[in-house]
């Protein structure tokens, strides 16, 4: 069940939404959100629920261990129950995920012949991993965290609207909001609008945009040339962000509904003059979980100038092969690492002040990255990517082909995806914070206008359209 289904929008969240305002306290409201949670994930994945509710127990166990172990001030007994939590986290993930990928490049680089077991991936597994972690990693650090509810961490970890595709939500911050948040009239109205914006980000610009790429992708781009390869590179590049950063804004709406209080995931970062700003603004809530978990463990900065960039392509690394399992992502992961080591190295000596050119350096090398991140294969990326640089035909068969693919419809969506790509809204919103109370209202009036103009236009997408993919469920 994605939340761009029909069954999802008019079936399951009114109903969820309906019991959770009648329910008569924080604990009824807790235990619906659990049920309801549970029913989600089972609908798509029905025998992996067990899994999750497995990685909740022992995670729970772990905590609680600590939450023992600190009492006592035994540091060793912490540490070790630290390590084997992190050994049985990440192992049950690299089992799921990777074990297949590992089969065939064993069986590739010894010639041996090991049958690939084919494990089915679990829906979410990334993400309810990571949460899991991060809650005994947080429990490690501040033993007061330690949640002795059990379904109170069930919910944590389970909650629906960012159950299988993020954000990632570490521990800290939404501990205290489980058993202590307060729903509105005007927090659910705030999340309502938030969610619908995400739907239309979803629906109208991300499958519009993907429809393209999708169309490209499957070309032999190399007998079509330069331009057809660069508008379905920049059309997935589209795609990716509108897709996932609309998801996010679904979940942090939904959230809000039920009063929770999600950070932030994207900001605009298509707008960023730099790949270190981008990644500040790049799906926030990875990022920092590596930040906090892994490259300030590492010793971050701390540790000379040399150590912080190794750390750093580490970092870059490990948030490649966490999206799949496929070395197009680690090279994805290592053209995002060796950018912000050449912009902490050799960047600092090339002073270039005009914000546009900075800014088309970062949708260059996001473009080039993610179309290593679309393609199958190492070898399919490099040769999309030498056809976007090399590859200065323009044949009959090229305007053909953009002809039919890219009608009216298509290139409104394009423009629209660039467009909003940068902070249209909230420098209109601030526009607003200086008008008269009179002109607050109107713009405004015209902005709940456009959500119901918006709603009307996903109701009749999802009515007629028959392209609505989710492309997060690959990772």
């Amino acid at each position: 069940m994605v939340f761009s289904s029909a069954i999802f929008l008019f079936v399951f969240l009114p109903i969820v939404c309906a019991l959770y305002f009648c329910a008569p306290g924080i604990k009824a409201k807790n235990a619906l959100l659990i049920i309801a949670s549970l029913i989600f994930y089972a609908f798509g994945e029905p025998v992996y629920i067990l899994l999750m509710l497995a990685s909740i127990a022992v995670n729970y166990m772990f905590g609680r261990l600590i939450g023992v172990f600190s009492k006592n001030e035994n540091q060793a007994g912490r540490k070790i129950c630290l390590i084997l939590a992190v050994i049985a986290n990440i192992g049950v993930l690299g089992v799921f995920k990777y074990t297949g990928f590992i089969v065939e490049n064993l069986n590739h680089i010894n010639g041996i012949n090991i049958k690939n077991p084919n494990i089915a991936l679990p829906i979410g597994i990334s993400f309810f991993t990571f949460q899991a972690l991060s809650y005994v990693i947080d429990v490690y650090r501040e033993p007061e965290l330690e949640q002795k509810n059990l379904f109170n961490l069930v919910l944590y970890v389970s909650f629906f609207p960012q159950l299988i595709a993020g954000p990632i939500i570490r521990y800290n911050e939404i501990a205290k909001q489980i058993n202590s948040r307060k729903s509105s009239i005007d927090m659910a109205a705030a999340g309502i609008q938030r969610f619908i914006r995400g739907l239309a980000k979803k629906l109208i610009i991300a499958n519009g945009a993907g429809y393209i790429a999708d169309a490209i992708f499957k070309l032999n781009i190399g007998d079509y040339g330069f331009f057809v390869a660069w508008v379905g590179a920049i059309s997935y590049t589209l795609q990716i962000y509108y897709d996932f950063s609309g998801y996010s804004d679904m979940a942090i709406g939904m959230a809000k509904i039920f009063g929770f209080e999600f950070s932030e995931n994207f900001k605009h970062p298509y707008c960023s003059k730099s790949i270190k700003e981008f990644w500040r603004r790049w799906h926030i809530s990875l990022s920092t979980w590596f930040k906090e978990y892994v490259y300030i463990p590492l010793g971050g900065n701390r540790k000379g100038k040399l150590r912080t960039e190794i750390n750093k392509l580490i970092v870059f690394a490990l948030t490649g092969i966490w999206h799949g399992a496929n070395w197009t992502f680690l090279v994805w992961g290592m053209i995002h690492g060796v950018a912000n080591v050449l912009e902490d190295t050799v960047g600092k000596g090339i002073k270039i002040k005009n914000k546009v050119i900075k800014n088309i350096y970062v949708w260059l090398v996001a473009t080039v990255a993610f179309v290593m991140f679309r393609a199958d294969t190492v070898a399919e990326g490099f040769g999309m990517i030498k056809t976007m640089f090399t590859g200065f035909t323009f044949g009959i068969n090229s305007v053909s082909y953009i002809a039919e693919l890219l009608s009216p419809y298509y290139i409104f969506i394009l423009i629209l995806a660039v467009a909003f790509a940068y902070p249209v809204r909230e420098n209109l919103l601030s526009y607003v914070d200086g008008r008269s109370v009179k002109a607050k209202y109107t713009i405004n009036t015209a902005v709940y206008a456009f959500d119901i103009l918006l709603v009307l236009l996903c109701v009749i997408n999802l009515a007629t359209a028959t392209y609505n993919p989710f492309i997060y469920f690959r990772f």
